[in-house]
């Protein structure tokens, strides 16, 4: 079975940087996937990154400002964001899952973190 910790959120100003991780127990596979969700508004997708390949993707509002990594070694999987806009503002969550292509819904990852809460203040 795979448990996802998450840390690293917080309350930053406008223009601050972040950075979550997501520790994951078990083995990894797939994707690692970044998500969020503000109230009121669906789940969004952030980015993703393949444990194996280490290719990326990112949702169009983050391009530019945010990475994603992942440390094999470690299980671990990070979301560096720099530039945060109040519009950031949400539950950050992380998933695994997703061993095929695209990778951008929800829907394709089986494992997911408890939430982290971003508020970016203007």
């Amino acid at each position: 079975q795979v448990q996802l910790v998450e840390s690293g959120g917080g309350l930053v100003q406008t223009g601050g940087s972040l950075r979550l991780s997501c520790a994951a127990s078990g083995r990894t596979f797939g994707h690692h996937g970044w998500f969020r969700q503000a109230p009121g508004k669906e789940r969004e997708f952030v980015a993703h990154i393949s444990w194996s390949a280490g290719s990326t993707d990112y949702g169009d509002s983050v391009k530019g400002r945010f990475t994603i990594g992942r440390d094999n070694a470690m299980n671990t999987g990070y979301l560096q964001m720099n530039s945060l806009k109040p519009e950031d503002t949400a539950v950050y969550y992380c998933a695994m899952g997703c061993s095929g292509f695209g990778c951008r819904s929800s829907t394709e990852y089986w494992y997911w973190g408890q939430g982290t809460q971003v508020t970016v203040s203007s």
